[in-house]
């Protein structure tokens, strides 16, 4: 007779096939009663669960997770074996994250205020992406896993293979919970997190960490959002039904197509049905998915937006577009650019119940400024972070969404790691603000192609990369200024401390000429302060008989060049302006004034030094400020080829230019340090929304025939 099935074997079984949140969540729970083993035990309850259930078909992903948590980057399990983590957004980014927390050591639970997994958009993966969710047994989950032509997953069965892999590393997923807000420590306990409903036991957890990737509406205060707005950019998506017919499967799939390499095919779908598109995209996954980027014009004559409006959100709002209309145009276009290979094409359906046709703005994008801040109260410190479309919204059609998510999600668990091994606070935030600014510069081509080295470690993703660009004193007087607040600081405190900081300025500045500091403004107009502090802590760098009390420009430009070279210090303002404001603004010349004195009296060997130290024969010669007149350099602006002075000069991809002119070639939109793409072949630069039609125009040949 043959051996009776063992119920553990069944459970796990279709804890794995398991196709909701509800259903994983269930047959997880019966999983582990059966094998006694406790879910909350985070410590032990892999390695138990593991012990317990010996099953052939579960042995192959034992071996994948065990692979992963023996990486020297886990430091088997105990790196932040002290640390609590809450994780806000049960999507693929926050997963993954949680995921990394969990082989970190920590205590990790995860809140997701929706009860099941209903997206069916479908994502592009990179290579690496696939490559990390293999190793992760992403094929034990979902069999059909990448077997196509063209890499991609439906956000739902992503979050599938997560959640299944969050539940066996002893992460705790509580869906139909909805995050309120951050709670202050008070008396004995620490950090928590005000959830509704109230009674639920996850408003007890205290936490040291709080990940925030519960998307654009779910960022922390503290945080600053920019808006990136450009060329009005009107996106739809659509998913209809699949019914793996064999018909269905000979439809190739559309990687991405431009108007720009391809005009012959677009001009057919304006001609033969009215629809004008820029690119449309086309994935068969769990549905048949379709994306475009479609033009105002065309919408407008087919009826699919009613009135036309100057005001983007307008234009947009619910009750100026024909919904009907909406899914004729999207049914209509998804049928044309798959030449009617399709059969009965139907909607797939929403979440709500409706038929899944959703037109977007792609317009303005968000992103936030930083990445990461700490909070202290009561003496209980906070790290927060931001990842997924909380950090960066991504612009769907180009397809670096999880591919980026994912990247920040192993950039913020080796931020975490940092911060559970006890590494200062501001060190913690620099790097991770260093590591960001080139997040929005990754493409497939400039991340390292040895996948199988990738870790969370940021040196092993990203060539070259300077872990340290933005310093510790930097990351201080922004978070500082924009997030702690100072809230627990009385008027008496506040004031104290602007009377130490004049102190320190006036005996620091005492007996030099034409230098008497009386105030936290005005005292400083002329230049000569400032240069007399950095001449009494490095007399090497200026020679004050050579200053010009009258040269007000010249001498603030001295200063401040010197503090940004020297100490990555940005000037509070431009040296002429110095000359031409009407008042100072205290504040500010307190925040710059705040940085000087910890960059000049921190116990550390200055760059110059160390120059010194090696190049002993090359003297040192005492800078010396232009005349006002001759208060810059000769180099020209990249982009106005006007004169740049240093104070005013930003520069990326080795060019430098003016800030004010740092903008997209094609819209005009403002561009930011690790928010732009620059095409190398053009010199030219682009934001997100304009950068991949640029470089498909030159790709015309290559990608014409896919369509």
């Amino acid at each position: 007779l043959a051996d009776p099935v063992d119920p553990s074997h069944a459970l796990f079984d279709r804890f794995v096939q398991a196709q909701t949140c509800k259903e994983t969540q269930q047959n997880f729970i019966e999983l582990c009663r059966h094998l006694e083993v406790e879910p909350r035990d985070y410590k032990h309850f892999y390695s138990k669960l593991k012990d317990r259930l010996n099953y052939w078909k579960a042995k192959d992903l034992w071996q994948k997770i065990d692979k992963r948590g023996a990486h020297p980057d886990y430091e088997q399990g105990q790196a932040c074996h002290q640390n609590k983590c809450l994780v806000l957004g049960a999507g693929p980014c926050g997963l993954r994250t949680a995921i990394e927390l969990a082989l970190l050591g920590a205590q990790v639970v995860v809140l997701e205020k929706r009860l099941s997994f209903t997206r069916n958009n479908v994502l592009h993966l990179w290579l690496y992406t696939i490559r990390d969710l293999l190793n992760l047994g992403a094929k034990k989950f979902y069999g059909r896993f990448c077997s196509g032509s063209i890499h991609h997953i439906s956000i739902r069965q992503l979050q599938l293979i997560l959640l299944k892999l969050a539940l066996i590393l002893g992460v705790e997923v509580h869906t139909g919970v909805t995050f309120e807000g951050l709670q202050e420590p008070s008396g004995s306990t620490g950090w928590r997190a005000q959830v509704s409903p109230a009674s639920h036991t996850a408003a007890a957890f205290e936490f040291d960490v709080f990940i925030s990737a519960g998307g654009g509406r779910c960022v922390p205060d503290g945080f600053k959002i920019k808006e990136l707005r450009g060329k009005l950019a009107i996106g739809i998506t659509a998913n209809f039904v699949n019914r793996h017919t064999k018909q269905e499967a000979q439809v190739q799939e559309i990687s991405g197509v431009a108007r720009i390499y391809n005009q012959q095919f677009f001009q057919a779908l304006q001609s033969e049905i009215g629809v004008d598109l820029e690119n449309i995209v086309y994935y068969k996954d769990d549905t048949h998915y379709f994306v475009m980027t479609a033009k105002k014009g065309s919408l407008l004559k087919k009826g699919v937006i009613k009135q036309d409006f100057s005001d983007v959100n307008q234009l947009l709002a619910p009750a100026n577009v024909n919904q009907e209309a909406l899914q004729k145009y999207a049914y209509e276009a998804a049928d044309f650019s798959t030449d009617h290979g399709l059969p009965d094409l139907e909607f797939a359906k929403n979440h709500a119940g409706h038929l899944d046709v959703a037109m977007f703005d792609f317009t303005c994008m968000q992103r936030a400024e930083n990445a990461s801040l700490v909070k202290e109260r009561k003496g209980k410190r906070l790290l927060i972070a931001l990842v997924g479309d909380s950090l960066v919204e991504p612009f769907w059609p180009l397809g670096t969404g999880i591919a980026r998510g994912f990247l920040a999600a192993f950039d913020t668990a080796w931020m975490v790691r940092s911060w559970g091994k006890g590494v200062p606070p501001l060190e913690v935030l620099a790097e991770r603000e260093s590591v960001y600014q080139l997040l929005s510069q990754t493409t497939p081509e400039n991340t390292s192609k040895n996948y199988a080295a990738y870790s969370i470690d940021p040196s092993t993703r990203y060539p070259n990369v300077n872990l340290s660009s933005i310093k510790p004193m930097q990351v201080k007087h922004a978070v500082l200024d924009a997030h702690l607040h100072r809230l627990y600081d009385t008027e008496d405190d506040s004031v104290r401390r602007l009377e130490d900081l004049l102190s320190w300025c006036q005996k620091n500045t005492a007996g030099y000429k034409h230098v008497k500091v009386k105030d936290l403004s005005e005292s400083w107009r002329s230049g000569m302060a400032l240069c007399a502090l950095i001449h009494n802590f490095r007399p090497e760098l200026i020679d004050m008989s050579c200053l010009d009390e009258y040269n007000i420009t010249g001498n603030n430009k001295l200063a401040f060049d010197l503090m940004e070279k020297e100490f990555g210090i940005t000037p509070v303002m431009r040296a002429r302006e110095m000359t031409t404001c009407g008042k100072i603004d205290q504040l500010s010349m307190v925040v710059y004034l705040t940085q000087i004195r910890t960059a000049l009296t921190e116990k550390h060997t200055p760059y110059l030094k160390l120059c010194l130290i090696v190049q002993p024969a090359a003297p040192v010669v005492p800078v010396v400020p232009m005349a006002s007149s001759e208060a810059g350099s000769s180099e020209l602006c990249y982009f106005c080829n006007k004169h740049l002075y240093v104070v005013e000069r930003g520069s990326a991809e080795g060019k430098f230019f003016h800030r004010s002119c740092f903008n997209c070639y094609q819209c005009g939109s403002t561009l930011r340090q690790g928010g732009y793409n620059f095409l190398s072949d053009t010199g030219r630069f682009y934001c997100e929304l304009h950068s991949a039609a640029e470089e498909e125009e030159g790709d015309e040949g290559h990608r014409g025939s896919q369509v």
